[in-house]
């Protein structure tokens, strides 16, 4: 019984099910034009940890550049904020809380605090600080824990 479930586990790996009714097989293989395709989505966190630490020291580098060119050259500024996002989608890193806070959620432009966004205190019972972006004018809350 062990055996059989070894086997039909590594099956299922190699073969994809069409339909679970009529169970029919179609290699995974066949949706790949190489072997290397294939092998490369079974690697699972194969980037070194040193790679993943230079590319999130390069971001914080570069965020923090973009922050104090914003009122200066603000093109140059955005190219820097533009590098730091590409950098974490090229590595597939999650970049920071500090670094992601500098990004509008809904335009995805870089906003630099109090240069190209305003800040505001909230005044409701739940202390919170809202942030608004001056490109697109979407306004979102940061809440401030008690």
């Amino acid at each position: 019984m062990f055996s059989f479930l070894c086997s039909h586990s590594i099956a299922w790996l190699v073969f994809g099910v069409s339909n679970p009714v009529t169970r029919v097989r179609i290699p995974l293989t066949a949706f790949h034009k190489n072997k290397n395709q294939f092998l490369a989505h079974l690697q699972i966190n194969s980037m070194k940890p040193t790679v993943k630490k230079i590319a999130l020291e390069r971001m914080q580098i570069l965020i923090n550049s973009a922050i104090s060119n914003a009122k200066t050259d603000p093109q140059l500024s955005e190219r820097q904020a533009q590098l730091a996002r590409r950098l974490s989608t090229r590595h597939n890193i999650r970049m920071p809380y500090g670094l992601r806070m500098v990004f509008c959620k809904k335009c995805k432009s870089f906003i630099a605090p109090g240069i190209n966004s305003k800040i505001r205190m909230g005044r409701a019972s739940v202390k919170s600080i809202r942030i608004s972006c001056n490109f697109c004018g979407h306004t979102y809350r940061k809440i401030i824990p008690q």
